[in-house]
This record gives structure tokens, sequence and C-alpha cells, in this order.
């Protein structure tokens, strides 16, 4: 068996190597059903009981009420900036405000725009989205539709450490690369969605939690693919969903459970690890240079550069011979990106930070 890497990816990403122990001992055939979970039927007894499961890890997770459902849903979170407006804007007869702290809040913002009057309430773009904004600089519609921001951009790697005042509209959080990372006030949302492939299971699925309240919202006349009522009506089976993606966010979420002891304690590693990479940067008498502004510093994605563009490509280098993929950054940003998402081990970052001190050094810098 090959060696595994230290996949510093920002998706898709790593999943819990026990989860993936367990899905490869059951693959060929799940345990008193006869067949692989790639095989049964989405409608039988036995993928009912795994997707009822995911459900219900999720909301004990995250300590949803009943007032709230948990859809799997097929597109992952690019088709939610799609849906989100069509179900939510399209003849609201009001607009809908937009934070947009990076790449991904401006697509979002973009798609919204086809269905509807938009407010670009904040705009990171003047600062190159290196900061989230402060409550006082939101210019917000008191009767917007809905207040729709992302809790963490991956590419830029900033990330709001608390809950933006939305005013009493709702809010809707794209959560897709901090979604189960750590405890939220659930309260406050009346959406969250996330792409499963950073935190959550793998790629192929979007899970989207909605406040029921907010399905009288809906409009006639969507299609049944896109309209949300249709999907939590048939419990996320109206037709074939991603039935492998769903059995993994099980295994996933089984793990931070029982092998973690939940989003509490999975944020303090979190947040430990995410430090150990700011500390090597911070201490480097400007060698390596952060992106994001400090009190925005995203705990998943640690986004840096280097003195030039030739370090930066001995780094990469350097760093795929010793077992550390995928630290290249976004395009639109340069530089390095260290996705390190909850289930890039303790020890992966521990290494990583080693070896920037040590690259550092031999850089005789």
């Amino acid at each position: 068996m090959n060696p595994r890497v230290y996949n510093f990816s920002a998706g898709p990403a790593n999943l819990p190597l026990p989860a993936l122990e367990e899905a490869q001992r059951d693959l060929l055939c799940l345990p008193g059903v006869g067949a692989s979970v790639l095989e049964i039927s989405h409608r039988s007894k036995k993928f009912t009981e795994i997707l009822e499961t995911a459900k219900a890890n999720i909301a004990q997770l995250l300590g949803l009420s009943d007032q709230y459902d948990v859809l799997f849903l097929h597109g992952g979170a690019r088709l939610q900036f799609v849906m989100i407006p069509l179900n939510f804007l399209r003849g609201a007869g009001k607009p809908a405000d937009f934070i947009v702290t990076g790449h991904w809040g401006a697509d979002a913002f973009k798609d919204a725009q086809r269905e509807g009057a938009v407010n670009m309430a904040w705009d990171g773009k003047p600062t190159k989205f290196s900061r989230t904004p402060k409550d006082a600089e939101l210019k917000l519609d008191p009767n917007a539709a809905y207040v729709h921001y992302t809790s963490n951009e991956t590419i830029e790697g900033v990330q709001f450490k608390a809950e933006p005042n939305t005013g009493g509209a709702p809010a809707i959080c794209d959560m897709s690369s901090d979604f189960l990372s750590r405890p939220i006030a659930v309260e406050k949302y009346a959406m969250m969605y996330a792409g499963a492939q950073k935190n959550a299971g793998p790629a192929g699925l979007a899970i989207a939690i909605i406040r029921k309240d907010m399905l009288a919202r809906i409009p006639e006349g969507l299609h049944d693919m896109l309209d949300y009522r249709v999907h939590s009506r048939e419990g996320s089976t109206y037709n074939t969903p991603p039935c492998f993606p769903i059995y993994m966010v099980m295994l996933t979420t089984k793990w931070l459970l029982q092998t973690i002891g939940g989003l509490a304690k999975m944020d303090e590693i979190n947040c430990r690890k995410a430090q150990m990479l700011y500390d090597v940067i911070d201490r480097s008498g400007g060698f390596y240079r952060g992106h994001a502004a400090p009190e925005s510093r995203s705990t998943m994605n640690v986004t840096f550069r280097l003195p030039s563009e030739d370090a930066e490509k001995a780094f990469v280098q350097e760093a795929a011979e010793a077992g550390f993929h995928e630290l290249k950054g976004h395009r639109s940003v340069g530089g390095m990106r260290a996705s390190i998402y909850n289930a890039m081990p303790v020890e992966g970052v521990e290494k990583l930070a080693e070896f920037m001190q040590a690259f550092r050094t031999k850089s005789g810098k």
C-alpha cells in the first residue's frame, strides 16, 4: 500500500481515516445486506437508515431543533447560488442583501442578480478580500428578503469570527469550507448550506439546512428539482440522491461525535492547528506574509506569500517532495494555501510548520 501524503487541498479534501477504513471494510458488502452501498436502492430500508442517521448526526452536532430541515441535494454549493434566489428572491418584491468577502460570495451575488433586485451591503474587493466587515460597515436594507454571506472564503482565507448582525432579515450562509468545524448560533440562521467536500464528505453532495417557516415563502411554479419544498416533502429522495456521499457523511459525522467528541472539541483542535502556522508566519520577519488581516484569519485555509515567485515555486516543489501536497494558492491570490480542515491530523500541521521554518532558514532569512 502506498503511504498517504499530507493533503492540504482546498477540496475535495481529507476524509477522516476511521471513516475511510470503515467504508473500505464494508464496501463490497454492507453487514446484513449482501450488497455494496454503491448497489443498494435509495428507497431500501438500509439506505433509509443511513440517510436518517446522517441527518440525525448533523442535527446533534449543530444542536438543531425540529424547526429545521436537513436536505441532501445534488449540484454542490454552486447550485445553491441559483436555488436560493429562485426560492426566496423571485417574486419576493424586495431585494436581497449580500455581504461579499471573497470569490464565492461574489459568485453568489452574480447569480442572484438574474432573479431579482440585489444590494451589495458590503464589498471586500477594494481591500483585496483581506478581511470581514464590522457590523457598523454594513449597508443593509431593513426590508431585505434575506441577507447572504459566506462564513469562510476558501480562496482568500478570511472567516467571520461571529455571525454578522443582519438587522432581523433572514440570514442565509454559505458554510461550505467551515461547516461542522465549530459550534454556531443556529438560531441566527434561516438557512445554512455547504458543499460536502471540505469537512463533511466527498464531492457530489450539498447539505442544506432550512428553517421550516422559510418554505412558506417559496413561490409556485418552480421546477420540482429546484424547489426546496419538494425535497423537504420527499425526505431528500425525490429522485436518486448522491447515495455514496451521504453514506460517507454518515461515517464522518459519526467520527465527529464518537471520536472527536463534538464541535467544541473540533474547534479547539482546529484553532490549535491554525495557530501553529500563523505563528510561523508572524515570526518569520516578513519572509512569509499572510493575506488575511489577523482579526479575520481563517482556521480552515491559511493563505500566505513568500518573498518572490521563484521562492514560491521552490517551496511548492520541495514541500511536495517532503510529502506536503496541494499547497499552491489560487491564481487570484497567488502564493500558498494550506487547507487544514477537520480531518487534517495535528501531526500534519506540526510537520508543515517545521518544514516552513526549515525552508526559511535554508533561504538565509
